[in-house]
């Protein structure tokens, strides 16, 4: 959400947005949507904000006065993006900066506002073998990551580490992204805290493995010609462990290695995953992590359907084997 946020068009009141990162816009009209995120108050403090109920909705143009509606017509991200919330005050209805305030509090001074779809996650299918849920690109990762750290045993022979990033979707530079500072000064203090030297650090570095952990793609039917002939992702096969020759994923042999005897560990199956040669796939954080800390890095994750829609697709065994898989990696 915008600062000043209100717009008003043909008796409308509605919200002026920006667009984050790269989401499949055309997913997100005609979905109810609440309004969610982080108000910061005059004293300093922080608290959490949600409507829970839906109170804002991105409409489709009628089919009558788009006839060509279903032939992929694009989206302008600043004038189609726009969702309406209400009545403007011509029509008797209610500001929406006025309203945002009587929500978020007489001491609220600045706030970070998000739109998200207010349809809770759902089991589908037939065998209801399926999860439906916004965000899973990437929490299936950070669900996995932190059970695997809870249960990681406390041997003393190495320290695991989980570290969650924002800022991913666009590039993670930013102080929170990983490819800020914030990782590396946390090994360096832990390091120093264990008296080690500048050497003993760089060499317990390369004696290390980052598992980097970020959803990909399974195989669309309707779709299948978009993925690599012979390498192709199925629901319910484990996670996948991807690799790329020109390290938009940074697996190489002995990380396959790794991964391999962890998962033959947890008893789960993984699937490698990589991109069909016309379709440059997106990165993950591994390749940036890497080249900040020079830790041996693995990439991997959970297989998805629909990733970056407003409600993506995942099989629910593949986020019992990512779990598995990661916890075996770590202990």
């Amino acid at each position: 959400m915008k600062p000043n946020p209100s717009v008003r068009v043909g008796g409308w009141e509605q919200l002026n947005v920006e667009v984050y990162g790269g989401p499949v816009l055309s997913t997100w009209f005609d979905r109810d949507l609440r309004i969610a995120g982080r108000v910061v108050h005059a004293d300093g403090t922080a608290s959490l904000f949600d409507t829970v109920d839906a109170v804002a909705r991105i409409p489709n143009l009628a089919i009558h006065l788009d006839r060509g509606a279903n032939d992929g017509p694009g989206i302008d991200k600043q004038r189609h993006t726009l969702p309406i919330v209400g009545t403007d005050g011509t029509t008797g209805g209610t500001d929406v900066e006025a309203w945002l305030r009587s929500r978020l509090g007489e001491t609220a001074v600045a706030w970070d506002l998000f739109l998200a779809d207010s349809q809770a996650p759902s089991r589908i299918g037939i065998d209801r073998a399926f999860l439906a849920s916004g965000r899973m690109d990437n929490l299936t990762s950070v669900h996995a990551g932190l059970r695997g750290i809870v249960e990681a045993p406390g041997d003393g022979d190495h320290i695991p580490v989980f570290a969650a990033f924002d800022h991913e979707e666009i590039g993670s530079s930013s102080p929170s992204g990983a490819g800020g500072p914030f990782l590396e000064d946390v090994l360096a203090r832990v390091q120093e805290g264990l008296g080690a030297s500048r050497s003993e650090s760089a060499r317990a570095f390369r004696a290390s493995w980052l598992l980097s952990s970020d959803a990909g793609h399974l195989v669309h039917p309707n779709f299948s010609e978009k993925h690599d002939p012979t390498n192709r992702p199925r629901p319910g096969g484990g996670p996948l462990l991807k690799i790329s020759a020109n390290q938009r994923y940074m697996t190489e042999a002995k990380g396959t290695a790794v991964f391999a005897a962890a998962c033959e560990s947890a008893g789960v199956a993984f699937q490698p995953f990589v991109n069909v040669n016309t379709i440059p796939g997106g990165s993950t954080i591994g390749p940036i992590a890497a080249t900040r800390l020079g830790i041996p890095t693995i990439d991997i994750g959970v297989g998805l359907l629909s990733m970056h829609s407003v409600r993506e697709l995942v099989h629910v065994d593949d986020l019992a084997d990512l779990h598995g898989a990661v916890a075996a990696f770590l202990a």
